[in-house]
């Protein structure tokens, strides 16, 4: 009887040890679950990242116009305030005001302004960057987030059947034909349970708060997922994504706007030997006469850069280095991006191959074995540790087919982010 009692009673505070996790563990469920367009939208429009790089931008085509334009046009003036000596009239001037004009001939502002717009160009190529990673980043939140949840709801029914599976043993064992032994196992496995929804619960937590931070968002504030995406196999060619890898990747891109960028270098280089001339006219006021100007000159003056070749020589030298080292960097970066394109399509090849594999063939048999042994059980050919051991084989089938499918859409997601272009794979939230 005091056996009986006890068993009752553990049962009864597993139960209540449920039913508080599920009230107070699970996170307070937002007032509209998310979709994954509205995630990728909230994060492309409001992640701090992302409009940080797009005003490194902005500020990096302001430079362009900068560089292009003329030097500024110098004004000059001066006026006698004492002289301590005795001169003739009209030996010395009182007043003279200047104008001078740098005339830029050799083209040099336009070809500063090609290197300021090479990088502009890689400012922007590094927007698209922060974009695909904090993109790729939401959305492997999402997924991960989604499929937490529904880990917690496989972990809720399992633990329900467990709990059936305590009182049939519970029932059997009041009547005899059941040890405490199998009762109390029934027992221990439903409260391992509660301990994997407690990591669950925490998992939900983390990928909240991550998904929250990416749409700049009090890390703290309720957010619910909607349901999962459906993501629909394709079938990529390997030809089709080279090709876009190597016209769409940023990095590729950036390499080639540094070779712009270095090519425009060897040409302002080489303009460093022609002199731009400064083109002045001044006019000059006598310390006795009347006329508000007295003498108009005008002259033109440059600098002399052949007096000193082996600097300029030196100058052409390092643009062509830097420029040699920019063609190698884009034979780097092409290299590298293929690599990179090679290792997402095996890791989007290998986490479908175990979606069908568990979703097809595994979890469908572990579930005929689950009913199988059920059925053997109740007619006395199979034993009650049997039943639980098949029980827990199915429930851990259960949980790493849904993780699979998790990392399936999660190689999906990095796969866009290796290639640089949208795949029409998922909900789009880029802006124009």
């Amino acid at each position: 009887m005091k056996t009986n009692t006890l068993l009752f009673l553990l049962v009864t505070t597993l139960s209540l040890r449920a039913e508080s996790a599920g009230k107070n563990g699970e996170p307070e469920a937002a007032s509209h679950a998310l979709s994954l367009g509205e995630v990728t939208r909230a994060v492309s429009e409001r992640n701090p990242a992302i409009r940080e790089a797009l005003r490194r931008w902005e500020a990096a085509k302001q430079r362009v116009i900068q560089e292009g334009a003329w030097d500024d046009l110098r004004l000059s003036g001066t006026s006698r305030v004492r002289r301590y000596v005795d001169v003739p009239p009209n030996a010395f001037t009182d007043q003279m005001v200047s104008v001078e004009q740098a005339i830029p001939i050799s083209g040099k502002n336009r070809v500063r302004a090609q290197v300021a717009a090479a990088d502009a160009i890689t400012a922007f190529e590094q927007v698209r960057r922060q974009q695909l990673d904090v993109l790729t980043k939401a959305r492997s939140a999402y997924f991960r987030l989604a499929n937490a949840s529904a880990q917690i709801e496989l972990n809720r029914k399992n633990y329900q059947s467990l709990a059936q599976i305590a009182e049939i043993g519970r029932s059997r064992y009041e009547v005899g034909t059941q040890t405490a032994a199998d009762v109390l196992m029934a027992e221990t496995e439903a409260a391992k349970l509660l301990e994997v929804r407690r990591d669950l619960e925490r998992n939900v937590a983390t990928e909240q708060s991550q998904l929250n931070v990416l749409m700049n968002r009090d890390a703290f504030a309720p957010l619910a997922v909607s349901e999962d995406v459906a993501v629909r196999h394709r079938e990529f060619s390997i030809t089709s994504l080279r090709s876009s890898t190597l016209s769409n990747r940023p990095e590729i891109r950036v390499a080639r706007a540094r070779i712009a960028s270095g090519e425009a270098g060897v040409r302002l280089a080489q303009r460093a030997w022609i002199p731009d001339p400064s083109v002045k006219v001044e006019g000059q006021r006598y310390n006795d006469t009347g006329q508000s100007l007295s003498e108009f000159d005008a002259g033109v003056s440059f600098s002399v850069p052949w007096g000193n070749p082996r600097k300029y020589s030196a100058g052409v030298t390092e643009a062509r280095a830097n420029l040699d080292a920019a063609r190698a960097a884009l034979e780097r970066a092409e290299t590298e991006a293929i690599g990179s394109l090679r290792d997402a399509l095996q890791k989007v090849a290998t986490a479908h191959h175990h979606v069908e594999l568990f979703g097809d063939k595994l979890v469908p048999q572990m579930r005929q074995a689950f009913q199988a042994t059920q059925l053997s059980y109740e007619s006395g050919k199979a034993s009650f540790a049997e039943w639980i051991a098949v029980q827990r084989n199915l429930r851990d089938m259960e949980a790493e087919a849904r993780m699979h499918l998790t990392d399936y859409q999660t190689a999906l997601a990095e796969l866009e982010s290796v290639v640089g272009a949208d795949l029409n794979l998922f909900p789009s939230g880029n802006p124009s």
